[in-house]
């Protein structure tokens, strides 16, 4: 086990823990878990913008489904993050530390309930496919449990798109 500070201040194990995992899977681990909890923390502040600033006749449904996205997307992060720490880890959430490590699109500022449903069903799957990469990346890691995790949230994340491309395939 180490207990060194990182060099960058991401992706090694800083604390000792008594995992079984090797270090060395463990830091690969836990930049992992740190990369896609920078994401799952965009995904949840853009699934607020869309839930505060969506207008238009769909309004009411849009409004609260953008909203039970954020609480799913809020309980990933938790997930995420509890378990990079779990590994050793020191997990970076502020927002100006997922402003700088996130890779997902930056949300537009849009108003009308189509635009938002355009700019969610983007934000999802572009979350969706990283998600899905780090499900095969723990399993080769040897990590059936954060595989597991990002497993859980794969299947909500697709179930949510799912939710919200019903709304764009309504008007074709």
């Amino acid at each position: 086990m180490s207990d060194r500070t990182p060099p960058n201040g991401t992706g090694h194990v800083v604390y000792p823990v008594h995992n079984d995992l090797p270090e060395d899977a463990r830091n690969s681990l836990i930049a992992l878990l740190d990369a896609r909890l920078a994401e799952a923390i965009d995904l949840q502040t853009q699934m607020k913008q869309a839930h505060w600033n969506v207008k238009g006749p769909t309004f009411v449904s849009l409004h609260e489904l953008f909203d039970k996205i954020n609480e799913d997307v809020e309980d990933y992060v938790d997930l995420i993050a509890e378990r990079g720490v779990q590994l050793g880890g020191l997990v970076h959430g502020t927002s100006r530390q997922v402003a700088t490590r996130t890779t997902l699109p930056e949300y537009p500022l849009v108003k009308e309930g189509r635009q938002h449903v355009e700019a969610v069903t983007t934000a999802l799957a572009a979350f969706g496919t990283l998600v899905r990469a780090a499900i095969d990346r723990s399993d080769d890691l040897g990590d059936k449990d954060t595989a597991d995790i990002f497993t859980e949230i794969s299947r909500g994340v697709d179930k949510w798109l799912w939710f919200v491309e019903a709304h764009r395939q309504a008007d074709r």
